[in-house]
């Protein structure tokens, strides 16, 4: 993303451009970038983070190590990891394993410090959750302060962290009601102009037992401590099925020149679908004071947006917020779209999509130290590789696709 130019100017530039990039005390220590991928093996067998090495220049991979664990319990699964998230600063990981409700096993949280040479180091566990739960998803805010977690009880958790650190401490949300089954989040920070930084938590679900108000949208304002507040107005219903959620600010300095939109990816049928939903964050003809105290949801449905593939379970967008990009496992493809600054409209790239391995789970991107733009990642859980991109700063378009062999059914993944 950034040019290479010398001076002390530059490489701080260089380490405020990205939370992909490590900072900068230790970067002369560490690979300029490192690709993370859980492998999930088979029958309990396999379960690792595995690293690679990011050619900068290229985007080529190299192995680091494969031999992480996720899951030390001696005689007992884990299940399967699912999510991994790095703190800030790069020297740290959080991995989800999903649990085994049979056993029961219950779901956790590994922690991991990453060495200089960007492997993992012994894994400890910084969380357990409820036995007999099954974990679903996790994620953390942009500062690292929080990390999110949904569970199939339905529970939302968050634990309390920070940048460089492993500990992870319990928030209590003993007060929220949380009927409806979650099946994705995504957590923003949004400025409005001359106000203080709000964070909320945006959760899909699609089935509520107790009022059945399936497949919907929840909104919760986060505190300055990690506890939640389920906002007026939520839920907002969606198309059936939905999957995968993303929220975006295009207005990150606070000028009131963008906004925040969320989308939501679903599979109503066939084939995917998008829904986009921008947040009000102005007193205008359309948000009055009391919608912008609330964080009021409007659907955006004029044009509607081009229809990715079949199942679209991740999502994620550049580091300017310009170019949001869908990854559909049950088509096997990465579909890229413009955001509409203003408007949060959706447009395809030219081409839309591009082909990747069999059956796709997740994505992770990391800013390339080249004019042109940046480098895009999916595990293909079905055919046990990666396919990764260049990605154009300009057009967003992806091109020059690589195909790297990883261990058994490779799931989430992170970058830095």
């Amino acid at each position: 993303m950034s040019k290479k130019i010398g001076g002390v100017f530059a490489l701080a530039g260089l380490c405020a451009l990205s939370l992909f990039l490590l900072n900068c005390g230790s970067s002369s220590s560490r690979p300029a970038g490192a690709l993370y991928v859980l492998t999930q093996g088979s029958n309990g067998v396999g379960n690792n983070v595995t690293s690679y090495a990011i050619d900068l220049g290229s985007g080529n991979l190299s192995l680091i190590n494969s031999n992480a664990s996720t899951c030390t319990s001696q005689g007992t699964s884990c299940g399967p990891p699912l999510d991994i998230v790095l703190d800030p600063t790069g020297a740290a990981a959080f991995v989800l394993n999903q649990g085994v409700p049979s056993i029961p096993a219950a779901p956790t949280i590994y922690a991991y410090t990453i060495g200089s040479d960007g492997s993992f180091g012994s894994p400890t566990v910084a969380a357990t959750l409820t036995p007999g739960d099954t974990a679903i998803a996790m994620t953390r805010d942009a500062d690292g302060k929080f990390l999110f977690v949904i569970t199939l009880a339905p529970q939302v958790l968050v634990f309390s962290t920070s940048p460089g650190s492993t500990t992870l401490t319990p928030v209590d949300n003993s007060a929220l009601s949380v009927t409806r089954i979650p099946t994705a989040l995504s957590a923003i920070t949004f400025t409005p102009q001359g106000g203080t930084a709000q964070e909320f938590l945006f959760v899909t679900s699609n089935n509520d037992p107790v009022l059945h108000n399936d497949n919907t949208l929840s909104v919760y304002v986060v505190a300055s401590d990690g506890t939640l507040t389920e906002q007026t107005g939520s839920p907002y219903a969606t198309t059936t099925d939905p999957l995968s959620v993303q929220a975006v600010n295009t207005n990150p300095a606070g000028q009131n020149v963008g906004g925040v939109f969320v989308y939501v990816g679903s599979q109503p049928t066939a084939a995917g679908a998008l829904n986009i939903f921008e947040m009000c964050t102005v007193v205008d003809a359309v948000c009055s004071q009391s919608d912008v105290t609330n964080a009021l949801l409007m659907p955006v449905t004029t044009p509607p947006p081009p229809s990715p593939g079949a199942n679209p379970v991740a999502m994620l967008v550049d580091p300017t917020n310009t170019f949001l990009y869908v990854v559909c496992e049950g088509s096997s493809q990465v579909f890229g779209y413009k955001i509409g600054t203003t408007s949060g409209t959706l447009t395809a790239l030219s081409p839309a999509s591009e082909p990747t391995g069999l059956h796709p789970v997740a994505m992770a991107m990391h800013p390339s130290v080249k004019s042109s733009g940046a480098f895009l990642y999916t595990s293909n859980s079905g055919s046990s590789n990666i396919s990764g991109f260049s990605v154009s700063t300009t057009t967003g378009s992806m091109s020059s696709p690589i195909t790297v062999s990883s261990p058994s059914v490779p799931s989430g993944m992170a970058a830095r």
